[in-house]
């Protein structure tokens, strides 16, 4: 194959490669930036690069071709297809001030919120309709996480209190008295 030889940068361009190599937080985009400067610095071929940054040699070719078609943001992912996201900023904002929020206080019959119930509650008010593990994630972003439900039982009842410590005693038996019986021999 014929070796891909990437031309001298000029300052701008290094500083601009430098910059993304050393800032970013993406390890592919890192690793891309890597093999561009290695190209472009030492002078390595496709063959090299790819043992340095573990990857195949057509991998490098591509990704030097891209740089060098595209520049630095012909490294970046291109956007992949598919759906659309649901989840819109309103939504979000609408979910977080439903968590924080009784569930009664809301009108609903129950008292304790579930990522199910998050998910249906925000479908019927949203019109959106997500997985309880969608919420749940959105939940975490924002640093909240729904634990199991504690059910505790209480009571109206003024000496309901005195009653619980009372059921919860061990039950005392009353003595018995024990007859002995021996038997009896006849003779």
């Amino acid at each position: 194959m014929k070796p891909i030889r990437v031309p001298a940068l000029d300052p701008e361009q290094l500083a601009a490669l430098e910059n993304l190599y050393r800032a970013t937080r993406d390890a592919r985009l890192r690793t891309r930036a890597q093999m561009v400067l290695l190209a472009t610095e030492r002078r390595l071929t496709a063959a090299k690069i790819a043992e340095i940054v573990r990857a195949s040699e057509e991998t490098v070719r591509r990704w030097l071709k891209r740089y060098l078609a595209e520049g630095v943001e012909g490294l970046r992912d291109v956007p992949r297809p598919g759906a659309p996201r649901k989840v819109t900023a309103d939504y979000k904002e609408r979910l977080l001030h439903a968590v924080r929020r009784r569930p009664r206080s809301l009108g609903l019959p129950f008292s304790l919120w579930t990522l199910r119930r998050l998910a249906d509650h925000m479908a019927e008010q949203t019109g959106i309709r997500v997985e309880y593990e969608t919420v749940r994630l959105h939940l975490k972003a924002q640093g909240i996480v729904l634990s199991r439900p504690q059910h505790t039982i209480t009571s109206p009842d003024p000496e309901y209190a005195l009653k619980k410590r009372q059921s919860k005693r061990p039950a005392t038996t009353p003595e018995r008295e024990i007859t002995s019986t021996t038997p009896t021999s006849s003779t």
